[in-house]
């Protein structure tokens, strides 16, 4: 399974707010030149952000955009989720619009326990838990390197 730009960029916009929102709202602007990513594409997966609940916007000189909840209260896979849509890996799990095997399908259930299992693992890490293991890489790439 290949996760789309929307998944990829939409969790590295939360995170940017998580990392540098300490000080007051994010703007979309700066959230695209950190990460180079267009402020229109990010403007289009932020309203989706903020409709689960996951941003919250303030608008005016000193606005911009903060997570609604904390870092830690916020799971990765409801996140992709979210941006993913449905959060299947192939068409047919809902049910409503699927191929016309569906019903003799051998593989379907592999795909449905697929997806299940991947969104469980992303939902046992939080955005804190990936500011903070950020911060340990940076810590520990600082050090210097001792000599035998």
């Amino acid at each position: 399974m290949r996760l789309t730009t929307r998944s990829r960029y939409g969790t590295r916009m939360v995170l940017d707010i998580a990392q540098h929102g300490g000080d007051g709202p994010v703007r979309i602007q700066d959230i695209a030149q950190r990460q180079g990513v267009s402020v229109k594409y990010l403007e289009k997966l932020i309203r989706k952000l903020k409709d689960a609940g996951f941003v919250k916007s303030k608008r005016g000189p000193r606005g911009g955009h903060s997570l609604a909840r904390p870092a830690s209260e916020i799971p990765l896979g409801e996140v992709v989720r979210v941006l993913e849509g449905d959060g299947s890996l192939v068409e047919c799990r809902s049910g409503r619009e699927g191929c016309d095997r569906m019903d003799v399908c051998l593989t379907r259930r592999l795909w449905v326990e697929a997806a299940e299992a991947m969104y469980s693992r992303m939902n046992s890490y939080s955005l804190a838990d990936l500011l903070a293991d950020a911060r340990q890489c940076r810590e520990r790439d600082a050090l210097p390197m001792l000599m035998d």
